[in-house]
């Protein structure tokens, strides 16, 4: 095979388009993503949206009609910047505004863009975006939660950071991914390292038994007793296994008289 003639394949690409794009790339070049950006795994580019005001005070905003408080960022201003994204690199991306009206952010989410060539996040301020850029330029909108920001940026940092750690090679050790908390729609197991003995406890038996098959079902048994205890709703989008239920009916048995679940 001549490796010479192979394609070259771009790695994922993400587009970053606010008044403050310097706030994710800031965020993006330390730690995992970071390194992740340094190997070439992805890229993160950030787009001034004030560059593409035409008028003479780089306004993107407007008040908004029908009154009422705050200020309305313009649909040409931001159609325009994201025409220039689109130009910048022949993958079609898809475009995802950060937004309180958005649907919340999950891990599910994360990976299905992760598969993705290219994403362009569209970072919100004052009061709002013209919704006739929403209805006709946006994908999706992303939601962190049930609170508001001051501006889009964050929320596009959290979404850059989550989705650079998913990537092949992204990680040391591609199994911590795997077993991080949502990844199986459970909360993590707890974790533990040395000293074995200290004053405010010992490591548990079982995980210094090395037994294997042992280790595995106490991991798996305390990721479905805290998702019990701390996010219930979780155990109710599933359908737990014959060995989960097992497993989890142990675990409330043994903690549910002493700690009962809200009480952590």
């Amino acid at each position: 095979m001549n490796l010479a003639n192979e394609p070259v394949v771009a790695p994922p690409r993400i587009d970053v388009v606010g008044l403050f794009p310097e706030l994710v790339l800031q965020s993006a070049a330390v730690g995992v993503v970071g390194r992740a950006l340094r190997r070439g795994l992805l890229q993160v580019e950030g787009w001034q949206l004030r560059d593409f005001a035409e008028e003479p005070h780089r306004s993107v905003d407007d008040r908004p009609y029908g009154g009422g408080p705050g200020m309305v960022m313009l649909v040409d201003p931001l159609r325009r910047c994201l025409q220039a994204v689109r130009e910048a690199d022949p993958r079609p991306p898809r475009v995802l505004l950060m937004s309180p009206q958005g649907a919340p952010l999950t891990q599910a989410r994360i990976r299905g863009w992760a598969r993705l060539p290219r994403l362009v996040l569209v970072c919100g301020r004052y009061e709002g975006v013209d919704e006739r850029f929403v209805a006709h330029c946006v994908d999706e909108q992303v939601s962190l939660g049930d609170y508001v920001l001051s501006g889009g940026e964050l929320a596009a940092a959290v979404i850059v950071d989550a989705l650079g750690r998913v990537l092949d090679g992204a990680l040391g050790d591609p199994r911590s991914a795997v077993q991080d908390s949502f990844e199986d729609g459970l909360l993590d197991c707890p974790h533990y390292t040395r000293p074995e003995c200290h004053e405010l406890g010992v490591v548990p038996e079982v995980l210094r038994s090395g037994d294997h098959a042992a280790i595995a079902r106490w991991r798996r048994q305390q990721a479905l007793g805290r998702t019990w205890r701390w996010r219930p709703d979780l155990l109710q989008r599933r359908v737990l296994s014959d060995e989960d239920r097992r497993l989890l009916e142990e675990y409330r048995k043994r903690h549910a008289a002493a700690e009962p679940p809200g009480t952590d």
